[in-house]
């Protein structure tokens, strides 16, 4: 059944075209009027010349469509004409065409233009110098370099362009740049929709304004709004910050960013990095919005410090910018870690306040796991509020404040369970030069125990007192020595002699369990996280070959060929020496140039021979380059030879060949092969010329399909 629908599918395809090349010889190309009339058969065999006079131009019909120009040359039994001079088509009254020349072919409906072309839709204009208008398809294509003017989204320049005018979409590859408004954007593969102004933008690109850059390999960007989203190795560089993403939205016009998944917000200046999986940058307004799994790392020379909560804000300019850290907040850095509901920093100051929030009353179940907590070396610091001060310049610790329930706790080195503890109104700490708590004052209602012990560390007693206030003094996390002010009442007696619920103050909290040891304990305490679905953009569709197999097949029928087939692209032609064949390597045949006319009347051709026993060939070799080939030349004279397309290596196997017997007319001939990944480079060969032939030669070009 397979082989049978594939049949009947070729059938309906050729006797389709064929019903539509009938219908179309039906439609004859008509002069509607022309100043002047003549027959030049030496020029133009077979051709009526017709000349504009000084009332009106030339005027042609075909189809709906309506051509005007200078001068015409009409092949009527081909049903082709030849345009020139301030040539103007129109196509209803959406498309205009302005032109130097023009070939149409009204069996093919394929219009060719070349010289200053302009092609006017109502929302765009394509200028270019070469253009192939298809009005079966109603597309157009140029390849050699044009732009495209769009009234509110700017102007477009490519390599290659192509306009679908019944989708109202543009393609453009290779070296594409949109210009306008204060935008620049660079592409490689970048579809446009002219009606909307969308443009959806594939493999390495970038849109720059005067504040940002934003680079991705998959995109969309919102020509009239001045928002897109970019995909795929997607950045935007902001003043001083550089966001990464999954996927990351902007608005320009807001100078706004959000991000999605897998972020990275890197700051320059004050070298810091933000990550998470959710984020919005505000640039006008410096701030800095980020949650899901957020985590701060401020890069320090010596030691990092790494900021984690459910959402974390940064606001403010580089000199003065303010962290905020809410809800669950942690901080660890090797020699201090901190936990707390929320946690500020300022950079400016050095302050980094660890707060209490309001909304837990003392009646709370959780107030207690809730009040900030600090840890520094064996030290367990608890209050209200804490303030950390560091000097911003020397990266160290300077002082320690503790507003309402101070209370500090270290674990006694040796007894399995003690604890020395203080507890006062206020705590006052001062760091040393290693970031270790060195001086600790308690002001205020001040309560103590400590665990006493000799020199040889024998516990003595179980020290508890009361005072107004204490001052300590550690060293390598031990008190070294401490001493009461204005004591209340105090006691020494032996650990036995303690109950166990009268070794501890009122509110003792270790909370040892809770004290993150490593950037991943910051993250041990959240619920279980998933990744958004980022719906994300189609893959790039590449464009099919304008010159596709249903147009190369109409173009067959076509009874006079394009003057356009004949043209030397030297910008697409990937040989080196399309016509100067004296340079390819000669195999005992010798080139003499210039010897003949070709088939442009205006550049003359080179004659081949062969030598006087035997045959030769002569070849030129290319560059390696995976892809789709097609080579062209143009052959005339008497006697027989071959040109094939093969790779380079000795040995290697013909890709493909065609026997040739010349004629004494030029004619184009065409071979086709497909070089692989693991193929050798491309090799073209003329061969068998032996000294009876006569061989002439003209522009030979190979191409690597689009």
């Amino acid at each position: 059944m397979i082989k049978i629908t594939n049949i009947y599918t070729l059938l309906f395809f050729v006797f389709g075209l064929s019903t539509f090349i009938h219908a179309q010889d039906k439609k004859k190309i008509n002069i509607e009027y022309a100043g002047r009339l003549n027959v030049d058969e030496e020029n133009y065999p077979g051709a009526k010349v017709l000349t504009r006079n000084s009332m009106q131009q030339v005027h042609i019909v075909h189809a709906g469509s309506n051509m005007w120009c200078d001068k015409a040359i009409y092949y009527s039994g081909e049903n082709f004409v030849e345009a020139y001079g301030n040539v103007i088509v129109k196509q209803g009254d959406t498309i205009t065409m302005t032109s130097k020349y023009v070939e149409y072919s009204g069996t093919t409906q394929l219009a060719f233009a070349s010289g200053e072309v302009i092609l006017k839709s109502p929302n765009s204009t394509i200028s270019t110098d070469t253009l192939y208008f298809d009005r079966v398809k109603q597309q157009s294509f140029y390849k050699s370099g044009g732009n495209v003017v769009k009234d509110s989204s700017g102007t477009i320049t490519s390599k290659i362009g192509r306009y679908y005018m019944n989708d109202k979409k543009f393609q453009f590859v290779e070296d594409v740049v949109l210009s306008g408004d204060g935008t620049v954007v660079n592409s490689n593969y970048f579809d446009f929709y002219e009606d909307t102004g969308l443009a959806y933008l594939f493999g390495p690109s970038t849109i720059t304004t005067e504040d940002s850059k934003t680079y991705c390999e998959k995109g969309f960007y919102d020509t009239k709004n001045k928002t897109g989203y970019a995909l795929k190795n997607s950045k935007i560089y902001y003043d001083d910050r550089i966001i990464e993403g999954d996927s990351l939205y902007f608005d320009n016009t807001k100078s706004f960013a959000s991000a999605t998944n897998n972020i990275k917000i890197t700051d320059t200046i004050n070298s810091s990095i933000v990550t998470g999986h959710y984020a919005e940058v505000f640039r006008a307004k410096d701030s800095l919005f980020i949650t899901k799994r957020a985590l701060v790392t401020t890069v320090q020379e010596k030691d990092s410090v790494y900021l984690h909560a459910d959402k974390i804000m940064v606001t403010g300019k580089p000199e003065n910018r303010i962290t905020r850290a809410y809800y669950n907040a942690k901080l660890f850095k090797t020699d201090i870690s901190a936990k707390a509901d929320s946690i500020h920093a300022n950079q400016k100051t050095g302050l980094t306040e660890l707060i209490n929030l309001d909304r837990f009353s003392s009646t709370d179940a959780f107030s207690t796991k809730r009040r900030p907590i600090l840890w520094n070396n064996a030290n367990q610091m608890t209050g209200d509020t804490i303030h950390l001060i560091s000097n911003s310049k020397t990266e160290k610790l300077d002082s320690l404040r503790v507003f309402n329930n101070a209370f500090i706790i270290s674990k006694d080195t040796i007894s399995e369970n003690g604890y020395n503890q203080i507890f006062g109104i206020t705590l006052v700490g001062l760091f040393n030069d290693e970031n270790e708590l060195r001086e600790v004052n308690i002001n205020k209602n001040a309560e103590s125990i400590f665990y006493t012990r000799n020199e040889k560390q024998e516990l003595i007693g179980i020290d508890k007192a009361k005072s107004g206030s204490i001052k300590m003094l550690f060293a390598n996390s031990d008190i070294e020595e401490y001493t009461r002010l204005n004591t209340v009442d105090g006691t020494l007696f032996p650990e036995k002699d303690y109950q166990e619920k009268d070794k501890f103050l009122k509110g003792f909290d270790w909370r040892e369990d809770e004290r993150p040891l490593s950037v991943d304990d910051l993250f041990k305490e959240d619920e279980p996280f998933e990744l958004a679905v980022i719906k994300g953009l189609e893959d790039y569709v590449p464009q099919e070959n304008f010159f596709d197999e249903e147009l190369l097949e109409r173009m067959k029928f076509s009874r006079k060929d394009y003057k356009f087939s004949l043209i030397i692209d030297d910008k697409n032609n990937i040989l080196k020496h399309p016509s100067e064949f004296e340079k390819w390597i000669l195999r005992k045949v010798t080139v003499k140039s210039n010897v003949k006319e070709s088939p442009e009347k205006d550049i003359t051709a080179d004659q081949v021979k062969g030598p006087n026993k035997g045959t030769g060939y002569l070849y030129i070799n290319t560059k390696k380059v995976t892809g789709d080939y097609k080579f062209y030349i143009w052959l005339m004279g008497s006697g027989n030879l071959d040109i094939s397309l093969r790779q380079q290596a000795s040995g290697s196997p013909i890709s493909t060949k065609l026997n040739i017997e010349l004629t004494n007319t030029w004619k184009k001939y065409e071979l086709d092969t497909t070089i692989k990944e693991e193929d050798e480079a491309l090799r073209v060969v003329i061969n068998s010329i032996d000294n009876k032939d006569s061989v002439f030669i003209w522009n030979a070009q190979l191409y690597i399909m689009p």
